[in-house]
């Protein structure tokens, strides 16, 4: 256990402590089921799922059969056993018992960027829902440079089975959060390096502005929209230090005071920012260098679940998901997926 005093708040301290064989060579897209306190994540590369049982203080993961992607995990609503799952440019349905060292496919949900040769080598990356269920998820080049093209995309499935391109012209598509109480919507596009503000309304699933163009769909939904603010408001840039220290945004969550808490690849770093003032509120410093998200959970959601990658040889603890307490802060439920 790591016990850390706040530099900017000496009286604060928190302590980080691992989980118990919760490696993953890429863990990412930590979902904290209240009804069940299970944390459950993926690991991108291994095409695994990895659950722990808060209760038992225990992990189980399972590889999905005939896959080779995992990119993020959201259990289905009014399920105990069924996942929407980002596998390549597909989302799929995954049955999985929580326990079995397998996972199978049932269905595949919908799939994104087909008939086009240059989406070949792109993957869905983060995915979220928001407060009314209906799951956000982008995509990514897989293969090459990742910051070469912007050919990933950002993409919402509604109950029912309609899918929404949502925003084009992305690098890397990353961490999502959303604030009820202030109608905004948080979104990382890494390859910007910062945080981008949008209204959004909760009711309706679309932003508080007027749509920009309209378009024909390609991935067999009805005429749909594509929008995105003309003039989104940066709450957290990155920039100054990058690309010189290669510091990347990357996986994000939000506390109850809607504060938001935003995971810093090659950082060592989950900064807690408030959106309002820009202002960094607390460094969560860890013991690896690449930390790719965050999630409150717990009883009482106020530990913090962070996932971290070993990508390109990290050494040891890199890959381990940590939690992270004492922080005096909790945070909001999340959601599952309505199909």
């Amino acid at each position: 256990m790591y016990i850390i005093h706040n530099i900017d708040r000496p009286h604060m301290t928190y302590q980080v402590e691992p989980l118990a064989n919760s490696y993953a060579e890429l863990g990412e897209g930590p979902h904290w089921d209240a009804e069940t306190q299970n944390l459950y994540y993926v690991d991108i590369t291994a095409g695994k799922l990895l659950r722990y049982n808060y209760k038992d203080d225990k992990m189980y993961e399972a590889k999905i059969e005939g896959e080779d992607l995992a990119s993020f995990i959201v259990p289905v609503a009014g399920t105990s056993d069924t996942f929407a799952v980002g596998a390549g440019r597909r989302v799929i349905i995954v049955k999985w018992d929580g326990i079995s060292t397998t996972a199978q496919v049932e269905r595949t949900l919908f799939e994104v960027q087909k008939n086009d040769k240059r989406f070949e080598g792109n993957r869905f990356n983060d995915g979220k829902c928001d407060p009314k269920g209906r799951l956000f998820a982008g995509t990514l080049r897989h293969v090459g440079d990742l910051f070469e093209h912007r050919w990933g995309e950002l993409y919402k499935y509604e109950e029912g089975g309609n899918v929404e391109l949502v925003k084009t012209d992305v690098g890397i598509s990353n961490g999502l959060a959303w604030n009820e109480k202030t109608n905004k919507f948080y979104y990382i596009d890494t390859t910007d390096f910062e945080v981008k503000e949008y209204d959004y309304d909760l009711e309706t699933g679309k932003p508080g502005i007027q749509y920009l163009f309209l378009f024909q769909c390609k991935i067999n939904c009805k005429k749909s929209s594509v929008f995105f603010s003309a003039n989104p408001k940066v709450v957290f840039n990155l920039r100054r230090d990058s690309p010189k220290n290669h510091l990347l945004p990357d996986g994000m969550t939000i506390d109850s005071d809607g504060n938001i808490y935003v995971a810093i690849f090659n950082g060592y770093t989950v900064y807690k920012v408030n959106p309002v003032t820009g202002k960094v509120l607390m460094e969560i410093k860890l013991p690896c260098k690449q930390i790719t998200s965050a999630a409150f959970g717990g009883p009482n959601l106020d530990i913090l679940y962070v996932t971290t990658s070993a990508r390109g040889n990290e050494p040891k603890p890199a890959g381990t998901t940590y939690k992270v307490t004492g922080l005096k802060a909790k945070g909001l439920p999340m959601t599952k997926i309505q199909i």
